[in-house]
């Protein structure tokens, strides 16, 4: 029955999937300008030839590298003040201002800022830290807070180890909310991150791909070089939420 239910699952994803391909299609026919909207062959063409060369690879590793470690850094960040803050309520109304100006500020603000403080390599970065952490900060003590008290006594009762609360007791309750976090934070962290690449331009990075392309009106380049930071977002969740994944459970749909 398992099998089954993923077959229909891909089936209608698929199915889904070539839909909206077919709109894009007729969209494309209807306006009849490739300036204004290419049509999904037209992008396919455009990503292939960029796919061909090397500079290309460069920047897709480029810019991979500095989202990976932004979204990593926010993660590890917001999880270790989300542990404080539940564990020690005076934490938390320390750390409550801060966060919530963070989530206020226009991402633009963050960029232009950190391009006056750091290297232009390292503004994406810092981008994706600032707006990852606040997202994980609130998924990782939401999950604290609904711990058990019960289970949290039974394990001081037994006096459990650290390592032993971590594997047993508080990752598995917190697995779903850490789910949470990476699947939003994920998907955040690519569009600051690539937006502040479009904003400072580094050497290379698909930021700066996507800001030549709008430049030289070149908008099949600029939708493959989008595609381009889908697909690898869309890959790196994938990965990500794997590997928290509980033993056992079921994968992702």
């Amino acid at each position: 029955m398992t099998s089954l239910r993923k077959q229909k699952n891909i089936i209608c994803k698929a199915t889904a999937a070539l839909l909206w391909l077919a709109l894009w299609a007729a969209a494309a026919a209807l306006v009849g300008r490739d300036l204004l909207l290419p049509g999904p062959l037209t992008v396919l063409r455009a990503l292939a030839k960029m796919a061909c060369e090397v500079s290309f690879w460069k920047s897709c590793a480029a810019t991979l590298g500095r989202i990976m470690a932004g979204f990593a850094l926010g993660l590890f960040l917001g999880c270790a003040l989300g542990a404080l803050s539940w564990r020690f309520p005076l934490c938390r109304e320390f750390f409550a201002p801060i966060l919530s100006v963070v989530k206020a500020t226009p991402v633009a603000s963050f960029i232009l800022l950190a391009l006056v403080w750091l290297r232009v390599s390292n503004v994406p970065v810092c981008t994706a830290v600032l707006i990852v952490t606040p997202v994980a900060y609130s998924n990782v003590f939401t999950g604290l807070a609904a711990l058990d008290p019960d289970l949290l006594e039974m394990a001081g009762a037994f006096h459990m180890r650290a390592p032993a609360r971590l594997k047993y007791l508080y990752f598995p309750a917190l697995a779903p909310y850490l789910r949470a976090a990476v699947a939003a934070g994920m998907g955040m962290a690519w569009k600051s991150g690539v937006a502040a690449e479009v904003i400072c331009i580094p050497k290379f990075s698909l930021g700066a791909i996507m800001y030549r392309a709008k430049v030289y009106l070149e908008t099949p380049e600029l939708l493959a070089a989008t595609s381009a930071v889908i697909l690898l977002s869309m890959a790196l969740e994938k990965i990500v939420l794997r590997l928290i994944r509980p033993k056992g459970g079921e994968g992702d749909a």
